[in-house]
């Protein structure tokens, strides 16, 4: 089996794996820093996802055929065929997925604001509705910085040193990826055969998040058998977005939760229980 995905790697294959899966409209930079502080434990892979970053012409996007695009990268790059898998976002749908389609390849997981119920103003959602959108408020603003720059603070809680492969990959959406990437989003729900997961899974949310988010939370780590659900709280003030962003807002901290959670230890104390279902 092999992917059509471009990816990175970080450290070496004979290393355990972590798949590292990004948010929708980002790319594989958003998990760099956290790669980092990982690769010479770990063999680190961070693809991007279809109709993403390099992997553009994979398309369309959609959760589940980006979860067997990561069954096959993980054929073809892990050798023990086992990998931890850590989603952000639309990437935690598709660590979700991933887990119902492949549970054997799960070694554990920590998936991070996978959304499980709908908005409430989706339901006004459609292809049509989306493409007048990105028409209006995105395909206008491509070349212009400071709209990008307050889109990148306010939308998705991106740090100033990431502004340039943030706006890469704003000025590469185009009105097809925009619909698709914000259709699979709000379109996905809690899929059947976690309970054949025999892996860890944690599953987190930050703690400025709406109430949705900590619902879908405490409900997917009750779908597997060994779930826990936690809560991330960031020093200072900070934004909605940034709390939903936290692994870029604080790489050190998500390399610890990996860690901690990979090796079976106490959790850092940033992390605390959501009462379970």
């Amino acid at each position: 089996m092999s992917s059509k995905l471009i990816f990175d790697s970080f450290g070496f294959a004979n290393k355990p794996a972590i798949v590292f899966l990004h948010g929708g409209g980002s790319s594989a930079w958003s998990w760099h820093p956290v790669a980092r502080l990982l690769q010479e434990d770990y063999f680190c892979l961070v693809p991007d996802l279809p109709q993403h970053g390099r992997s553009i012409e994979v398309k369309p996007f959609g959760i589940e055929r980006a979860a067997d695009e990561i069954t096959s990268l993980i054929y073809a790059q892990v050798p023990s065929r086992k990998a931890t898998v850590v989603g952000l976002s639309e990437g935690a749908q598709v660590g979700v997925s991933l887990c119902s389609r492949a549970p054997d390849l799960i070694d554990s997981a920590i998936l991070s604001g996978a959304l499980l119920k709908p908005l409430a103003y989706s339901k006004w959602f459609s292809p049509a509705l989306l493409h007048w959108s990105y028409k209006a408020f995105l395909a206008p603003f491509k070349h212009i910085d400071w709209y990008i720059r307050w889109n990148m603070h306010a939308s998705v809680g991106i740090p100033d040193p990431f502004f340039e492969s943030f706006k890469r990959d704003f000025k590469s959406t185009s009105a097809e990826s925009w619909s698709n990437i914000m259709l699979a989003n709000q379109a996905f729900r809690l899929p059947h055969g976690l309970d054949h997961v025999r892996g860890r899974v944690l599953a987190l949310t930050g703690h400025k998040e709406y109430e949705v988010m900590k619902e879908s939370a405490r409900e997917l780590a009750a779908s597997f058998p060994s779930g826990k659900a936690g809560m991330v709280t960031l020093d200072g003030k900070i934004s909605l977005a940034q709390s939903h962003n936290w692994p870029l807002n604080a790489p050190d901290l998500c390399a610890r939760i990996i860690r901690a959670w990979k090796e079976g230890n106490t959790l850092p104390p940033e992390v605390t229980p959501l009462q379970s279902l």
